[in-house]
């Protein structure tokens, strides 16, 4: 699954430490999710939506296999 955190992220000037303390996780899990390297959990992908205050269709894109 693809994502558009970081675009998003840099665009609102927030640093990826100031964005992991708001979503109570590590800087190594924002860095981690901004690569494609992990996919969140629905709780944390709403959370990360509801925080740019936006849908999760619109920061996560999902690609069928």
């Amino acid at each position: 699954m693809k994502n558009k955190i970081e675009a998003i992220r840099k665009e609102q000037g927030i640093l990826q430490e100031e964005f992991a303390k708001a979503m109570g996780v590590s800087r190594q899990t924002i860095s981690s999710l901004e690569n494609g390297r992990y996919n969140p959990s629905i709780g944390l992908a709403h959370k990360i939506a509801k925080f740019f205050g936006m849908t999760i269709e619109e920061v996560f894109v999902f690609e069928e296999e």
